[in-house]
């Protein structure tokens, strides 16, 4: 995980998403969905001001996590840490993206490719 801390965590994982994005809200929905209310979401033009450690052009290019200890994960590595907090076994994600040789290289391309196309896409 990226060095990145916040001074004023949430309570609860939150999960930052472009809100002017179709792709990015459908994701964020079921992201947050699967864990059935143990991460909240919200698009980060609207949450942004509560984090200003965290670049604009960041949040612009990438989902972000901000967690309870003021930690901040970003693209793949967020996606995998908040379905980490659902059942039946999407933990395996963030084990695999975590421990595994190349996972991790190999999520974060993926995920660079797709957000590089998302409006496309959505």
């Amino acid at each position: 995980m990226g060095s990145l801390r916040v001074a004023a965590p949430p309570e609860r994982p939150l999960l930052l998403w472009d809100g002017g994005c179709g792709l990015c809200r459908r994701w964020a929905a079921r992201w947050t969905g699967r864990t059935k209310g143990k991460v909240d979401s919200a698009p980060y033009q609207t949450a942004a001001w509560r984090f200003p450690e965290i670049s604009p052009d960041a949040l612009a290019a990438a989902v972000h996590l901000v967690e309870p200890d003021g930690s901040v994960s970003a693209g793949a590595e967020a996606a995998f840490r908040t379905l980490a907090h659902a059942r039946r076994g999407w933990g395996l994600l963030r084990w695999a993206y975590e421990r595994i040789p190349g996972v991790a290289r190999m999520s974060e391309a993926a995920y660079r490719w797709l957000a590089a196309r998302r409006c496309r896409v959505s």
